[in-house]
């Protein structure tokens, strides 16, 4: 019991200081802005306490799971704290926020080709919006969608390499997928095949999606908004962890599915090689 509190403090930390991280590097925080991000940060890492410190599941899944819910953490960790960089060079600059500033600039006239997510983004952008906001659109959009993706292919590798969740290991289903009910409906192999390829189809198509919805509700979603550091770090880091995290979600569940399939077929070929 111990442990489990000491590591859900530990969790704690880690999501307020991700929440803090653009406020803590970016000049010129304003109070009011200080302060939101005081309250979210401490409401999330509450929430990580409560959920992690209890024995019983609530919303997180695959808690038993490693690496599963620290890649997506780390993910989303280093997106941000990359934009923040590259925000924080636009006034300050340092060795560090130039290197990175470099490097999505590079990565953005890499990316930036037709139809490709990272030129929906700036395409969605006002047609009078200034050039330096779709330059620093361009390069946050490639940071974080390459940061996404080298996620989703180090979880993949951790899937083939350690056979995740791990090789002859089993998987309790209510700890791991709590808003999963196991007991009802159809077979619960299907269902987890069918949530995979929802979620996996999602997660592809989001990327391509998203720029296309706020470019028709500009209305009520002004993509001009994003010449504030902190709206463009966590808009763009949102715009590409979800879709990471969605796919990511479809690739366990397909192999939680797997799991119980190939268990199943063990027991079955076991009870035939029974005398009769």
């Amino acid at each position: 019991m111990i442990s489990r509190i000491a590591g859900a403090i530990v969790r704690a930390a880690f999501v307020v200081l991700l929440i803090a991280t653009p406020a803590l590097l970016l000049p010129n925080t304003s109070t009011d802005t200080s302060q939101i991000v005081a309250l979210i940060a401490m409401a999330a890492g509450g929430f990580a306490l409560m959920e992690y410190s209890s024995a019983c599941p609530s919303l997180i899944e695959f808690r038993d799971a490693p690496p599963y819910n620290r890649t997506r953490f780390l993910s989303l960790f280093i997106a941000v704290f990359l934009l923040s960089m590259i925000a924080r060079g636009a006034t300050e600059s340092t060795t560090l926020s130039m290197f990175v500033t470099a490097m999505g600039y590079r990565l953005g006239a890499l990316l930036d080709f037709p139809y490709s997510p990272v030129r929906l983004m700036v395409l969605m952008l006002p047609q009078d919006a200034p050039a330096s906001l779709g330059t620093a659109v361009r390069t946050a959009a490639a940071v974080a969608y390459v940061t996404s993706i080298l996620s989703l292919a180090y979880f993949v590798l951790c899937l083939r390499v350690h056979q995740w969740p791990g090789r002859n290991s089993s998987l309790n289903i209510w700890t791991n997928l709590p808003t999963f009910d196991p007991t009802t409906g159809e077979d619960i192999v299907g269902r987890l095949q069918r949530d995979s390829q929802i979620n996996l189809i999602v997660g592809f198509l989001l990327p391509f999606l998203v720029p296309a919805i706020v470019k028709l509700g500009s209305s009520l979603i002004n993509p001009a908004s994003l010449s504030d550091p902190h709206t463009l770090i966590w808009m763009v880091s949102a715009w590409a962890f979800i879709p990471s995290s969605l796919l990511m979600r479809g690739i366990a569940m397909g192999r939680v599915a797997q799991m119980i399939e190939d268990k199943r077929k063990r027991a079955s070929s076991a009870d035939s090689l029974q005398p009769a």
